[in-house]
């Protein structure tokens, strides 16, 4: 497994991801194994845009933004967990289904979220991932997340 958590910090990232405050939902990559895995950080903080109206008395992270960060998560096993050349160097990776969402734990200010994210298919250019996240090593979101690539 190649350790990636020196080179590919936030900075990084913004390189790779097209997204930025208030939707860049990961924070680190901790580690990738080309064409198989990626585990990654977001860090969950009170000031999230998010936890104004969800929910005031008890901030809890929008299930869809865990699955959009879980999702942004497999784009970047797609663009560092393959070979160079495999993914034309300007492409993007589009969210285009999740199926077998479930959702077990809140997760709320204070938390750090892994995003762990495993590849399972390829097949007329849709993507499949196998995608959870955990807090504190306790699930917390799994899916399967699609995806395509377009230049």
């Amino acid at each position: 497994m190649q350790d990636a958590s020196a080179i590919v910090d936030i900075e990084k990232i913004k390189t790779l991801l097209p997204h930025r405050y208030p939707f860049l939902l990961v924070d680190r990559v901790l580690e990738v194994e080309k064409g198989q895995h990626i585990k990654a950080l977001k860090n969950i903080s009170v000031n999230e845009p998010f936890f104004q109206g969800h929910f005031p008395s008890k901030p809890v992270m929008p299930g869809v933004l865990i699955i959009e960060a879980l999702a942004q998560a497999a784009g970047l096993l797609g663009t560092l967990g393959f070979e160079e050349g495999d993914i034309p160097e300007d492409s993007l990776f589009y969210l285009v289904g999740v199926d077998k969402v479930r959702f077990r734990k809140p997760a709320g200010p204070g938390d750090q979220l892994i995003l762990d994210v495993n590849f399972l298919a390829l097949k007329r250019n849709i993507w499949k991932f196998h995608a959870s996240a955990y807090v504190d090593s306790q699930l917390v979101t799994s899916a399967e997340i699609l995806t395509t690539v377009m230049e």
